[in-house]
């Protein structure tokens, strides 16, 4: 075929397009615009063998705007909740779930009808050859009078903003398209400031149990069901006593006297016994390492794995139940440290966004019980963990002085352990419980050891 009826067929094809005659290019190629493509925004993996998630808050609905980054909704996994931000921007065209209904891992959450900035022009493989010579016609296709009117999402949400009409404004992008930076102009030349917008409360909704009835168990009943059943398989072995805390009053009282006189040095007011118990804890875990420990059961032959850091589980009790974040490196920190990461999960998991980081990784476990009530428990131990540690409510009793024999008053708080009994025996975990217990008693001795 000549190049000249090449270039006629093309043309009465194509009446009312522009050609352009280029020599020695090797495609042929059209431009196209692209008018918004909708795409499912899928729930990406969280890690930590999570495979799936109740929705427990939406924060966008069908025809809504969003940008890259806002907030689509908040998922509650076994292990925490999540608020889940949007990578594309675009129009909401579809939400797949319903409140408390539970997402697979991998499945979509919304359908986002998303535009994307324009490209350069696409090529496509249709060559067409005359001897030595190869002709490419660009087909250039007519403007259509409302792709100045094509915004992007972040350009709408701008406009909307602001309350300006996409018409009074003229585009400096191609085909008279407006930009962001042409309705950045506008506002800062006009001085524009935002409207007033009030704000939807996003409610929470719940699933209101029938007590006569069966209902499904919530994220959270789900991870414990899984983590108890799975705790079953391990011989646990307990072992109890009591701590007298009355020296350690004092202690704490004076530690929190000198927080009252520098308030602007740390986020908390004062601190309860709870730091103290822990850098105690880690002291004695560096004199009886096996009790950080975890037994591998993975390998052909069973392995213990030797822990350094002491990433000290805390159970906390939420709304949506109880879960155990852990502090990490107590060995390193020191108690007022310790004190600023408890107020740090204290105020996360009240408002149910304690990340995921903060729940993995932990090598031994202490469960306050007592705030709540009672004295000895049994607690369980979880499967990458060698013991656990519950504390009972401490109490003033009547308890004999060892100097003079008399009944004098003492605060009395008692303890429960639970260990792995593959691993740990009744002599280490005595002696362990004792070396602790010591440190918390001695506040002298505890500070002997601070480094």
């Amino acid at each position: 075929m000549s190049p000249l009826l090449s270039r006629f067929l093309i043309r009465t094809k194509y009446p009312h397009s522009n050609l352009i005659l280029k020599k020695s290019v090797r495609s042929f190629h059209s431009s196209l615009h692209n008018f918004g493509a909708i795409k499912p925004f899928l729930l990406a993996d969280i890690g930590e063998g999570i495979t799936e998630c109740e929705i427990i808050q939406w924060f966008v609905k069908p025809g809504q705007t969003v940008a890259e980054f806002d907030k689509i909704c908040e998922v509650q996994s076994d292990k925490a909740s999540v608020e889940i931000s949007s990578r594309y921007a675009g129009n909401i065209k579809k939400v797949h779930y319903e409140l408390n209904q539970v997402a697979k891992v991998g499945s979509a959450l919304v359908d986002i009808e998303t535009e994307e900035e324009e490209e350069e022009e696409a090529r496509s493989s249709t060559t067409m050859e005359t001897g030595s010579t190869v002709i490419d016609d660009v087909i250039t296709p007519v403007t259509s009078g409302y792709i100045a009117f094509w915004a992007t999402p972040a350009v709408r949400r701008l406009l909307d903003e602001y309350g300006l009409d996409i018409k009074d404004l003229s585009g400096s992008g191609k085909n008279g398209r407006v930009l962001k930076g042409d309705v950045l102009r506008i506002i800062k030349s006009g001085s524009l400031e935002k409207k007033v917008r009030k704000i939807k409360e996003h409610v929470i909704k719940t699933i209101e149990p029938d007590l006569e009835g069966a209902v499904p168990l919530n994220a959270i009943q789900k991870a414990m069901f899984k983590t108890m059943t799975k705790s079953l398989a391990i011989p646990q072995l307990g072992f109890k006593d009591e701590i007298e805390l009355n020296a350690t009053s004092e202690y704490k009282n004076a530690l929190n006297a000198y927080i009252a006189n520098n308030t602007d040095k740390y986020p908390f007011k004062k601190i309860s016994y709870l730091p103290i118990f822990l850098k105690s804890l880690s002291l004695s875990l560096s004199f009886y390492p096996i009790m950080n420990a975890q037994i591998i059961e993975s390998a052909s032959v069973p392995q213990i794995k030797y822990r350094n850091e002491h990433h000290i589980g805390v159970a906390i009790d939420t709304p949506q139940g109880l879960i155990v974040p852990n502090i990490k490196n107590v060995e390193q920190k020191t108690i007022f440290e310790i004190a600023g990461e408890i107020h740090r999960l204290t105020q996360l998991a009240k408002k149910g966004a304690i990340p995921i980081s903060d729940l993995k990784g932990g090598t031994i476990t202490l469960s306050n019980i007592g705030s709540i009530g009672g004295t000895y428990a049994n607690p369980i131990i979880v499967s990458n963990e060698s013991a656990i540690v519950a504390l009972g409510s401490a109490r003033k009793l009547p308890r004999f002085s060892q100097d003079s024999g008399a009944m004098v008053p003492k605060q009395i708080m008692p303890i429960s352990w639970s260990a792995d009994h593959r691993l740990i025996d009744g002599a280490t975990i005595a002696q362990f419980s004792n070396t602790w217990k010591s440190f918390i008693e001695n506040p002298a001795l505890l500070a002997s050891k601070l480094h």
